[in-house]
Parts: structure tokens; sequence; C-alpha cells
């Protein structure tokens, strides 16, 4: 493997776990339960793995709506949450 491609691709390993991090930190300092913690990163995983591991703030609405969409279309969220999540 070329060698910057393996330095990009730990630099992107690295930023993903931070921004992780500060998840994990918003949703202790705002007193969350550890399941919805456990919750929203799992949720923030599967976006990032959708986009071909994208870094979240390189994304606008054009990849929520699209990452939704798909959801919506396969059926991986409840009816609830279908309804919350409508354009």
């Amino acid at each position: 493997m070329n060698y910057f491609v393996s330095l990009r691709k730990k630099l992107e390993v690295k930023v993903a776990a931070e921004l992780l991090d500060q998840v994990r930190e918003t949703i202790r300092l705002k007193h969350l339960s550890r399941r919805t913690e456990e919750a929203y990163i799992r949720w923030i995983h599967k976006f990032i793995l959708f986009h071909n591991k994208r870094y979240p703030s390189s994304m606008g609405e054009a990849e929520i709506r699209s990452f939704f969409s798909s959801l919506r279309r396969h059926k991986f969220v409840s009816s609830s949450t279908q309804n919350q999540v409508s354009f």
C-alpha cells in the first residue's frame, strides 16, 4: 500500500475517534443515559460508513437526506422514527 494512502487512513481513523470522543463527552456533560450515548454513537458510525467513511463535517444536508432516505427505503428504522424523519 502506498505510504500516503496508509498515512491518510490512519489520520481518518484518528479524526473519527476524536469526533466520537467529543460526542461522548457532550452526552455525558448533558447527563444523558449510557444507552442513549451508545445509540448516538452507533447512528453516527452508521452514517459515516454509509458515506464511505467520509468525515461528517465534509457533508451537508444532501448527505443527511440520502442517509435517512436509505433507512426509510430499507425499513431499518421503526415507523415512529420514519415519521420523525419526514422531508
